[in-house]
């Protein structure tokens, strides 16, 4: 078995920024991540992925957010009312295709359980589901994922949380390698402040000639060496998350979003015909609250001159994020023998 490691464990070190304590999106102060992994050794990979923006009542206060479709082949929940809004008012569910649905059911769910106004006193609940396809490693037409795994991902959702071949990443496939979940982090210096701002991916695109590291096309020499077919290529998908507590407006946070497809492509990625490549992200700096108690509100927003250091930051994040999704990915057989390895595998003898 492959030990679960970073990319820095190679000695590699992405970007110039310093990261947070964790190196994760959990480094984001009240951002939690919680799992579901379904796998029967066999033909079942698959799982669930809950990121909770933060400890209180999404739904009564909601973090400012936005969203960015770099590629729109998907089916994603959820994205039209942020879009619109510019709130997020429910945790982020990730999980595969087929079980996006029932996702939304259970979030809806776990709303109407907390909120006993929904639908009565007040409107509805827009919920949140990001979206990969996991077929070649599992089983997608059995729609193994219920309403009780989304639950548990979301009610044991920790600032500790496994990366790789874990929830929605266990059957999830990139650059002809093994994918999955991934994160990182890096800490924005604004005069005597600091913030962080932190990524989640879930990965599952990209061909494997075109991975690079660090600069380095690496993904040409593992061609030489492994065979398994890409399957994907074209036609694969990345979710990622981004969270922050930077001051921001929703405009600002799309602008963020949007540099996300920066990072995924200084490790390969062209965001192809067949690729469903989304972004959504939020700021905890301010809580719109359901119930507001003045008619007119304040909301601090970083200066705009001073993005350029949050635009590296989300660069940095999201190309680590998808290295780390690989590296702690270990090596996988599933439906039907399909195989992934694990970059791990390769990483020694070729750097």
């Amino acid at each position: 078995m492959t030990k679960k490691q970073s990319i820095r464990d190679y000695g590699i070190k992405i970007g110039i920024l310093d990261t947070g304590e964790r190196n994760t999106i959990a480094d984001v102060n009240g951002v939690k991540v919680g799992h579901v992994t379904l796998n029967d050794g066999d033909r079942i990979n698959t799982g669930v992925t809950a990121i909770l923006p933060h400890e209180e009542n999404v739904f009564l206060k909601k973090p400012i957010a936005a969203c960015h479709v770099i590629n729109g082949f998907g089916k994603s929940i959820g994205l039209m009312q942020i879009e619109e809004l510019g709130t997020l008012e429910t945790p982020i569910i990730l999980t595969n295709t087929f079980n996006a649905p029932t996702a939304a059911e259970a979030l809806i769910e776990h709303s109407l359980h907390n909120n006993e106004d929904i639908g009565i006193k007040t409107g509805t609940v827009n919920p949140v589901v990001g979206e990969c396809n996991d077929a070649y490693l599992n089983d997608i037409r059995g729609q193994h994922v219920n309403t009780s795994h989304v639950l548990e991902a979301i009610h044991s959702a920790s600032i500790d949380f496994e990366q790789g071949d874990v929830g929605a990443g266990t059957g999830m496939s990139c650059y002809g390698l093994k994918g999955g979940i991934g994160s990182a982090s890096r800490v924005i210096k604004l005069g005597k402040e600091k913030y962080t701002l932190g990524v989640l991916v879930l990965s599952n695109f990209g061909q494997k000639k075109d991975l690079i590291i660090k600069g380095s096309p690496i993904g040409e020499e593992i061609e030489k060496q492994d065979e398994a077919k890409d399957y994907y290529g074209e036609k694969g998908s990345v979710m990622v998350i981004m969270a922050t507590d930077l001051p921001c407006s929703s405009r600002q946070l799309k602008r963020l979003c949007k540099r996300v497809s920066f990072g995924l492509s200084r490790t390969g990625a062209y965001a192809f015909n067949g690729s469903g490549d989304v972004v959504i992200g939020f700021s905890t700096a301010a809580k719109i609250e359901h119930y507001p108690k003045k008619e007119v509100r304040t909301i601090k927003v970083i200066n705009e001159e001073n993005l350029n250091q949050c635009f590296r930051a989300v660069v940095e994040s999201t190309e680590e994020a998808v290295l780390n999704s690989m590296t702690f990915a270990k090596t996988v057989v599933g439906r039907n023998g399909h195989k992934r390895s694990s970059l791990n595998e390769y990483l020694n003898e070729l750097l």
